[in-house]
């Protein structure tokens, strides 16, 4: 038995001919090319996005961006992670993701969240006066509170045209003022009881409804009164 194994250690000591290599070398090449096809498939899975692209032609922004719904395997580099009320999106190159059952889903942001660098396609926009960043169907501005973009909602555009102003309604007509009436005392009365009687009559009939709204009911209202104390007016 000892010389048997030490025979066997003689032949797995001896070096390898031609024809013991062949197999070996067939070995390696099989493994050094399954490790290459991995790595293929990595960076291939790496630029693969499973779902549909749309051309944003808003603003002439005019790129072409993954349309929200669809899904990458994983993030693109340098992608930026933002916590978000109690929510985590990433950002990159204008296209918002948020982990979605071990991918990455493409959303829209909402509205408030901060990012610390613009869309590298962006737009400047100045609308109502106010300048606002455009990419991929979100707008931006100038976050307040610190450094950065805050996404905000779509800004009203004030339309280019200008309704004309309503004119002014003309001023309305005054009727011309009634002449003083002329008053006849039918019982002989002095001028100092006209003049006392009209006094009583005019503080008489301003206490009648509508009459300082209306002359007319006011006019009518004094005549009445100075008849009753045997005037006549006309």
């Amino acid at each position: 038995m000892g010389s048997q194994i030490e025979n066997m250690g003689k032949i797995m000591m001896r070096p390898l001919t031609k024809l013991h290599a062949a197999p070996a070398l067939v070995l390696l090449a099989c493994v050094f090319g399954l490790g290459q096809t991995h790595a293929q498939g990595r960076e291939h899975n790496h630029d693969r996005f499973d779902g549909r692209f749309v051309l944003d032609e808003r603003h002439h922004n005019d790129h072409y961006y993954p349309a929200p719904g669809g899904y990458a395997p994983v993030l693109p580099r340098g992608a930026i992670g933002i916590n978000y009320r109690n929510d985590q999106f990433f950002f990159h190159g204008g296209v918002w993701f948020r982990p979605y059952g071990g991918r990455y889903r493409v959303v829209v942001p909402p509205i408030g969240i901060v990012v610390s660098v613009l869309p590298p396609t962006y737009v400047t926009l100045r609308i109502g006066g106010m300048p606002y960043y455009y990419a991929n169907g979100v707008y931006y501005t100038a976050a307040l509170a610190g450094p950065g973009y805050v996404v905000v909602a779509q800004p009203i555009e004030p339309p280019g045209v200008i309704a004309p102003a309503v004119p002014a309604p003309a001023p309305a007509v005054q009727p011309p003022a009634r002449p003083d009436p002329i008053i006849y005392p039918r019982k002989g009365q002095s001028a100092e009881q006209l003049e006392a009687d009209r006094q009583e009559c005019n503080r008489w009939a301003t206490n009648q409804p509508a009459a300082m709204a209306d002359a007319s009911v006011f006019n009518r209202a004094v005549e009445a009164c100075m008849d009753g104390r045997g005037y006549t007016m006309r």
